[in-house]
């Protein structure tokens, strides 16, 4: 349990609150890996908490890196640790990717119960870093190399995005034959070897709507299903937008007088969460707001009041507000 007291985890939103990195036995990089504006994956967090670990590393330490990266990262994490100390990589030092696996709104329990990959730069730092998950974890630790413990998180999410992207075609043409989407997909889910997952209004979060463009760079010829996936379901916000504004000419023909008033209801990315990064649901309420044709009402339960206002200024109402207020 020591071995547990000497750990640093560092925290996944941001480092700039900590004044300095104290020294430890093991260090974990939990930070977050967005993508540029050209989809490419900024590594500038990890590499900020990697600075912050040089100043303290010592010999016999371990480094754990837990965010998603593209294939190869860890690699150069250490090399680049190794530059900064002059401790050499697999003798002085150990480090691993071990990706994190767990579900937002349940992390606590996820983080002890669920199976865990690790994934050394050489075996002694894959068997230093399954020692330490082993006090904590009851799931299974499946050991492996870095290079295959990052793709296989970079591939379960892309593997979702995938299959979301599926549901979202098929609504998209069950919509434009005149079909209800929602009960073909419950009547093609009765073959008992297809389970489509229910179209939404987009794919958002910081995993399902990022992971896949660390493949699609890193493997531009491979990588064409992916690549076409992640563009359906960034299209898939602005199809609802089309729907949305299909419903309100019909209103309006009979409301000549009057704007009318659209009650989003939701923000986060998926349900029972407060967490609004890359929500479509939250780019269909921004860009509703900003055509300005419609009085846009967004209630969102899970998201304090004056964070939601950050986003969509003075809309965000309660549920029964909503309902009482809006024509659609």
């Amino acid at each position: 349990k020591q071995w547990l007291k000497n750990t640093r985890w560092l925290p996944t939103k941001t480092t700039t609150w900590m004044s300095s990195v104290e020294p430890a036995d093991y260090f974990i990089i939990a930070v977050p890996t967005p993508f540029t504006n050209d989809k490419k994956a900024d590594l500038s967090y990890v590499y900020a908490a990697a600075s912050s670990i040089a100043g303290v590393l010592k010999k016999g330490d371990t480094v754990i890196l837990e965010s998603t990266v593209p294939v190869g990262t860890t690699k150069k994490v250490a090399h680049f640790l190794s530059t900064k100390t002059g401790l050499s990589i697999g003798s002085d030092f150990f480090v691993a990717h071990c990706p994190e696996r767990v579900l937002p709104g349940n992390i606590f329990q996820e983080l002890k119960v669920n199976d865990r990959i690790i994934g050394g730069i050489d075996r002694g730092s894959t068997q230093h870093v399954a020692s330490f998950y082993e006090y904590f974890v009851s799931g299974d630790l499946y050991l492996t190399t870095a290079e295959t413990a990052e793709m296989a998180k970079l591939v379960e999410n892309s593997y979702r995005d995938v299959n979301v992207a599926f549901s979202h075609q098929v609504a998209s043409m069950a919509y434009a034959a005149g079909i209800d989407p929602y009960e073909l997909i419950d009547l093609a889910n009765k073959h008992p070897r297809v389970k489509i997952l229910r179209p939404t209004c987009g794919v958002g979060g910081h995993c399902l709507a990022v992971d896949p463009w660390f493949l699609v760079e890193t493997f531009p010829e491979q990588s064409s299903l992916l690549k076409t996936a992640r563009e359906v379901n960034d299209a898939k916000p602005f199809e609802v937008l089309g729907r949305i504004a299909k419903k309100v000419t019909q209103w309006e023909a009979s409301h000549h007088t009057k704007t009318c008033r659209v009650l989003l209801l939701g923000a986060t990315y998926k349900a029972d969460v407060d967490d609004l990064r890359e929500s479509p649901a939250l780019e269909i309420a921004r860009q509703l707001i900003k055509e300005n044709q419609v009085e846009v009402l967004v209630c969102e339960p899970n998201v304090d009041t004056q964070i939601l206002e950050h986003h969509i200024g003075k809309r965000s109402v309660t549920l029964q507000e909503g309902i009482e207020a809006a024509d659609i």
